[in-house]
């Protein structure tokens, strides 16, 4: 519980981090797309080849309905219940966002941030190789996370310390996931497949469309990247 809590914190800090890095005005929105590509090939991973066949032990009649609902859940929120929004692209700030906007914005990562970290405490349950495969993928994407929370707090009209504020709620949203499986091991058997769901998502349908869009291939490389890097650390470290 300890070591799931204080990476849970860490990866908080990156979606602060985060918005720092817009904050400033001199970020590089190449590193940006690097970490999203690098991110998306590490996550989907991740989800397929451990927190998939993980939640598959648990229940094969309900571990692959809870994923769907994971999945689903997300894609209600950011295609229903408010508005969907790239990674990076809120740096447009002459388009206008209703401050109602940014705050549907808000609560939709925010959900995120809470099974990112939901994620995390319940891959240290079953065991430390996972907890950290696990770890790793969300601290990849982390950075872009807390960058669009404060894009989108900006480009509708909010304050830079508004924007922080946003990213700080991402950051304790993730710590309040962890803590919960921290406090409650027993919810693993929902909580697992459910951020399965949650991490196929983000992975395949935010970040890889991100990937897409950039012309040539060196972006689809990195991301290819993120999943060797997933497979090397498997088996480098079987006994983490």
């Amino acid at each position: 519980m300890f070591l799931s809590l204080i990476l849970g914190a860490v990866a908080a800090v990156a979606d602060v981090f985060g918005g720092l890095l817009l904050v400033r005005a001199n970020w590089e929105k190449r590193y940006l797309r690097y970490s999203v590509a690098l991110g998306a090939g590490f996550m989907l991973a991740v989800a397929f080849l451990e927190m998939l066949p993980e939640s598959l032990r648990f229940s094969p009649k309900w571990g692959p309905v809870l994923v769907l609902a994971g999945y689903c859940a997300i894609h209600l929120l950011e295609h229903t219940i408010v508005p969907h929004f790239h990674f990076g692209e809120e740096t447009h700030h002459d388009e206008f966002i209703s401050a109602r906007t940014s705050y549907s914005v808000l609560g939709g990562l925010a959900v995120h941030a809470f099974f990112d970290g939901v994620a995390i405490a319940s891959g240290f349950v079953l065991s430390n190789l996972l907890g950290w495969l696990i770890f790793i993928a969300i601290f990849l994407h982390k950075v872009p996370e807390g960058f669009t929370v404060a894009s989108v707090m900006l480009a509708s009209g909010r304050s830079r310390k508004a924007a922080l504020v946003a990213a700080s709620v991402l950051a304790t949203a993730t710590i309040a996931g962890a803590l919960v499986i921290g406090l409650l091991p027993s919810w693993i058997e929902a909580g697992l497949p459910l951020s399965a769901g949650v991490a196929i998502y983000v992975a395949a349908t935010d970040l890889v469309p991100e990937v897409n869009r950039e012309p040539g291939i060196r972006m689809a490389l990195v991301f290819f990247a993120g999943v060797l890097l997933f497979l090397v650390l498997r088996l480098c470290l079987p006994s983490v």
